[in-house]
């Protein structure tokens, strides 16, 4: 059996659609639950809000969402995460997330309710940050 990248996938099939692995995605996407379909990456730039499927070096891959566009770089933050990542490019990212299935009920990224989500979700990701960093620091310091 050969096994193939989801480059090599998304280069012959043009999208895919998969499970989502951990807790970063929550509350939209659950492990086991949920899936996932993203189109292979144009040659246009992702926009803010887009969910992205990236490869994280050396050779593990994160679908998380676009928090800002720069130059020559996007800042990157899953939905259930508080840390930013930086510096990812548009060679990192290999596709963009064009529908998914939520409680066995498909949804597309143009529905209202998604894009009202996905303000929320990143506008006032402050506000959850906040909080998550709070208690993550409680933590810490009570763990003996």
């Amino acid at each position: 059996m050969i096994k193939t990248t989801y480059e090599d996938y998304l280069d012959k099939y043009g999208e895919m659609t998969y499970s989502n692995v951990g807790i970063s995605m929550l509350p939209l996407l659950k492990q086991g639950r949920d899936l996932f379909t993203v189109r292979k990456k144009g040659k246009k730039r992702c926009k803010k809000y887009d969910v992205v499927l990236y490869r994280r070096p050396p050779s593990s891959y994160v679908l998380h969402r676009v928090i800002e566009v720069r130059e020559k770089d996007y800042v990157i933050l899953g939905d259930n995460c508080i840390n930013k990542e930086y510096g990812i490019t548009d060679n990192d990212i290999i596709g963009v997330m064009t529908s998914f299935v939520h409680n066995g009920k498909k949804h597309t990224v143009n529905e209202f309710w998604y894009r009202f989500y996905s303000h929320l979700w990143v506008d006032f990701a402050a506000f959850r940050i906040i909080p998550k960093r709070f208690k993550y620091k409680i933590k810490r310091m009570i763990k003996p």
